[in-house]
């Protein structure tokens, strides 16, 4: 008996080391770890230490689980256990606390953190529902903290927008409302934690007063869909009726001969928009000389001018130019045959270069005349820094001035980085084609100097006018250029095809497969497949759906994506006479429909 006693003292005593030593290794202050290794009697003493003091021990258990937990250690649950608590969490909100079953789930299935913290409370490993369930039972929750995350906002974001007398979402009846509201307009739930951290005052607002505010928008011409990007975008627009810069610069643009849904195309929630900036940019191009025709070309070729970065830096380089001595019908001409300089990129990449020739002391004189010659290029490129280049080609700064100076091309290829210099070599070969294509891939939305830019190049083919006409077929057809652009970053090979075969294959969607337009929008590559392809597939389709042996309207991919063996398998094998068919299809087929 005693030894047993003896036994299960050692066996506690073991334990109790184990956690020390965890102690040590993970706050790295308590013990010195090489210490404790080479005096193993020291660790029993301060083990008797802490098991006197029950309040350090569990100081010390407290501290080991805080760390763990910060580094993941205690974090790690099953996915099931996940699983499990999303269930009682919606369970425990339509329930018992009544929301409806929509609300419920997406809090449920949108708040990963406020969950982790709930499995925190319970043994993962045991009965999660019946542990949770038990939770609930005795602690109601902070119901603002789940629904918060719910709407996209980060953990450390939220804290600061709980409100502090108040646990439960019905409390706030009026919060809701207008979340409701918000959410039956059709605006993205996962966006309005960005609108309820800028502009928390629209969801204090008295009942219909929203509602007004979203029609006063559609009211301007806008239809639902802009209207809902543009709040989700630019929150602030519902703040005080209906922002009189954001009309004014829409009414600017719609002079131009821009459709005012076209505009929406040019909105991202990343950006921050200043209204008032945009419309402040617009008259002082005007002021400076801007005709009508101008505003239009540069707007047209580079819309984003305004959209990214609200038009702030247009007055900064104008400003510099201006300082070089160059005159000002000058920077009207250059800016004008160089439309990709005003894009946000395009400014930086200019004044960078500006900067790299001013610190290397070039002459105000040279550099205007370097700009006046190669303005594109300073603005298309990212370079390396002055010292990086002499350091990288053993030279003095004066040196490289008077390369530069001599011939300035060189200066791109020496001080242009890695992916810049292949770049250069398509540039120089074909200059024109490279800044149409380019420019029209801007238009798109691509940034220059990006990864994305560079894959577009290689994978579009055509001229940028060509490309350009291609866009307009699916535009002219009836799609909404918002649209084809989605469309086609998804599926660049579309506007591979001429415009001829783009027009063919959209007149036999509509006239002779009686499929509506918008059917490419789910499957694009519908317009890459071979006319004879889709002759044949229909036809043998078509005559299935006459005999009552195929369903009717299936899916375009359906018909068309499926390999050789599979159509034949479920599209020519279910009918007796469907084999004779499906040859005498393919012997009398043509590429014309």
């Amino acid at each position: 008996m005693f030894i047993c006693r003896i036994s299960r003292k050692v066996s506690k005593l073991s334990k109790m080391i184990a956690n020390l030593n965890k102690f040590v290794v993970l706050s790295h202050v308590v013990y010195d770890k090489s210490k404790v290794v080479q005096n193993p009697f020291s660790i029993s003493l301060n083990v008797r230490c802490f098991r006197s003091s029950r309040l350090a021990f569990n100081a010390e258990s407290s501290l080991v689980e805080s760390i763990q937990s910060s580094s993941g250690i205690a974090s790690r649950v099953s996915r099931s256990a996940k699983t499990e608590a999303q269930v009682v969490l919606f369970d425990y909100l339509h329930s018992t606390r009544g929301f409806n079953f929509m609300d419920a789930e997406h809090i449920s299935k949108n708040s990963p953190h406020f969950l982790h913290n709930l499995l925190s409370k319970i043994d993962p490993e045991k009965d999660v529902a019946k542990s949770l369930s038990k939770f609930f039972r005795y602690n109601p929750i902070n119901e603002f903290e789940p629904f918060l995350e719910s709407l996209g906002l980060c953990p450390g974001e939220i804290a600061s927008l709980v409100p502090q007398r108040l646990m439960f979402l019905a409390d706030d009846s009026v919060m809701l409302d207008n979340f409701r509201i918000l959410c039956d307009y059709g605006i993205p739930r996962i966006k309005m934690g960005k609108m309820y951290k800028e502009v928390r005052e629209i969801f204090g607002y008295d009942y219909g007063i929203l509602a007004s505010e979203l029609q006063a928008y559609e009211n301007l011409g806008l239809s639902k869909l802009i209207v809902i990007k543009f709040v989700s975008c630019c929150p602030s627009l519902l703040v005080g009726g209906v922002d009189s810069d954001f009309a004014a610069v829409l009414e600017r643009f719609k002079a131009l001969g821009m459709k005012k849904d076209e505009i929406g195309g040019f909105v991202s929630c990343k950006g921050m928009y200043n209204w008032g900036r945009m419309l402040d940019t617009l008259d002082f191009l005007e002021r400076v000389g801007y005709t009508e025709e101008q505003f239009c070309d540069l707007f047209k070729t580079n819309p984003t001018l305004l959209f990214q970065g609200s038009g702030k830096k247009v007055y900064v380089l104008f400003g510099r130019l201006l300082k070089l001595g160059l005159e000002m019908n000058k920077v009207y001409s250059l800016f004008i045959q160089n439309p990709h300089i005003l894009s946000v990129n395009g400014t930086k990449n200019l004044c960078k270069s500006l900067d790299f020739l001013f610190d290397i002391a070039m002459q105000s004189e040279d550099i205007a005349h370097i700009v006046s010659t190669h303005m594109e290029l300073m603005g298309l490129y990212s370079l390396k820094g002055p010292k990086t280049v002499c350091r990288e080609l053993n030279i003095k700064k004066d040196e490289l001035c008077q390369i530069i100076k001599a011939n300035p091309l060189k200066w791109f290829t020496v001080a242009s980085k890695s992916e810049v210099q292949r770049r250069m070599q398509v540039a120089r070969k074909h200059p024109s084609t490279y800044i149409e294509k380019t420019t029209f891939l801007l238009r798109l939305g691509y940034l220059e100097n990006s990864d994305e830019m560079l894959k577009a190049l290689k994978q579009f083919r055509g001229r940028g006018d060509q490309l350009q006409e291609r866009f307009d077929c699916l535009v002219n057809a009836g799609l909404d250029s918002n649209v084809v652009k989605n469309l086609i970053k998804h599926a660049p090979m579309v506007l591979n095809q001429s415009k001829h075969v783009l027009e063919r294959k959209i007149d036999c969607l509509k006239n002779w497969l009686g499929y509506p337009l918008e059917s490419v929008v789910a499957f694009p590559a519908y317009l890459c497949y071979e006319m004879e392809r889709i002759n044949q597939r229909f036809s043998m389709y078509a005559w299935l759906r006459e005999r009552g042996a195929a369903k009717a309207m299936l899916s375009l991919s359906t018909v068309l994506a499926c390999s050789d063996a599979r159509f034949v398998k479920y599209f020519v094998e279910v009918h007796p006479e469907g084999p004779a068919k499906w040859e005498s299809l393919k012997k009398s087929s043509s590429n014309s429909v």
